[in-house]
Parts: structure tokens; sequence; C-alpha cells
């Protein structure tokens, strides 16, 4: 599978192009256009296991309780996707371990990644304000995300801060947990940034410029009232 990723960051878009019997899947509605030589197949479950209770977990992780696999009929198929939120598209090659996802940020992978949803833990959820459920990629093969606003990545080797409203994805090789941003949590709530993740260990985190949250809050402020 050819991997093109145009128009970043603000309005990105990624162009697919696979050969016969090559499968894709992708987020429900993040297809723009394709070529014929497409079959189309809707699933009610992750990959490969989990069934209906995977699809529920989809559900709460902010995914769509489907996902759309497209299989290649002919060579040479193209596929674009793109986010619902304005913003960027990354490729990330998974070659061994875990990938966790925020939960819109899922775009779409190759068929030899598992896509499933993992259990924050209750303390994490709560503090963390970002949901209850990550979505959890496994396997081998490439794996597409999407963020609100620009992404950036980030080699962490030792210790690293991130608001939680701008984790788009990192490596199950790091340590996390979720702390005040300041030394109170008075000024931490005053200072606008609230609760932060600090990741520590060795590994790959993905951070997007825009908080959606925030966004929705502020744009909320200026609509007229219903």
């Amino acid at each position: 599978m050819q991997i093109e990723i145009l128009s970043r960051p603000a309005t990105t878009i990624v162009k697919l192009t696979a050969k016969k019997d090559q499968v894709i899947q992708a987020e429900v509605g993040a297809m723009i256009a394709m070529s014929s030589g497409f079959n189309v197949n809707t699933v009610a479950r992750s990959k490969g296991r989990g069934g209906f209770g995977a699809s529920i977990k989809r559900m709460f992780a902010g995914e769509s309780f489907f996902i759309n696999q497209f299989t290649a009929t002919q060579h040479e198929q193209e596929l674009l996707l793109a986010p619902q939120m304005l913003g960027d598209i990354v490729h990330h090659r998974l070659e061994q371990g875990t990938l966790l996802v925020q939960g819109s940020s899922w775009l779409a992978s190759g068929a030899g990644i598992e896509v499933d949803a993992s259990f924050q833990g209750l303390g994490k959820a709560f503090f963390s304000g970002e949901g209850m459920f990550w979505v959890k990629c496994t396997g081998h093969g490439d794996v597409l995300l999407n963020s609100f606003g620009a992404i950036y990545e980030v080699d962490i080797t030792d210790h690293y801060i991130v608001d939680t409203g701008h984790i788009v994805a990192f490596e199950d090789t790091l340590e996390w947990r979720i702390t005040k941003a300041s030394s109170g949590w008075i000024s931490s709530f005053m200072s606008g940034e609230g609760l932060v993740c600090e990741f520590s260990g060795r590994g790959k985190l993905y951070c997007q410029t825009h908080n959606p949250s925030g966004f929705g809050q502020t744009l909320g402020k200026l609509l007229p009232p219903r």
C-alpha cells in the first residue's frame, strides 16, 4: 500500500494506492472518493476478535460502531480519506508492540493491524477527562492518525509533560500519570492548564496543536441560545 499525505497541516487528506487483494480498514465516514475497483464491507466489530462487545467499547472510545473495509479487486486502486475535524494526518509504521490512540484520532490502518479499545482505568479516566477508553492498535503494518490542528512527534527518552487534551497517540513502552500543571491545585486551574499527563521512559508520542474540548467551549459561548 502506497501512502501519500496531501494538503498538510490544516486540511489534510491521505491518498492510499492499493494492490489487488489488499485490504484497508477505515473509520466510517472518512472516505472522500475511491476508484471503482474496491469492494466495501462494513463490519460491526474489530478485526480478528471481540464481536459485539468490542464494537460497544469502540463507541465509548469515541469511534463509530462500525469499521469500513476496502478490498482492492484490481491493481493500483486509489482511496482518498480525510478526518471529520480540520487538522493533520500522520503515518505510523507499527512493527511491534502497541500504539494507544485517543478515541477520535484513529483514521485507518492496514489489514495486519488489529484495532480494539483498552480500558483506561477508572482513576485515570476520571482525571484525564478524555474518555474511558483508548483505541489500541496491535500487529504489524500501517496506521494513520488524525488530529485537530497540526500533529507533532516527540521521541521521549526521559520525561515529558503534555496537556491531556493535546494527546493523539503514544507507544505502550511509555509510562504515564495524570497530575496537576503546577505545584498547587488552585494555581493549576487558574492558569488555564488544569491537568496534564506526565510521560516517562522511552517511546514515541504524537500531540495535536489544538484541543477539541477547549475549542468547543470557546465556540459555544459565541453561539446564540436555542
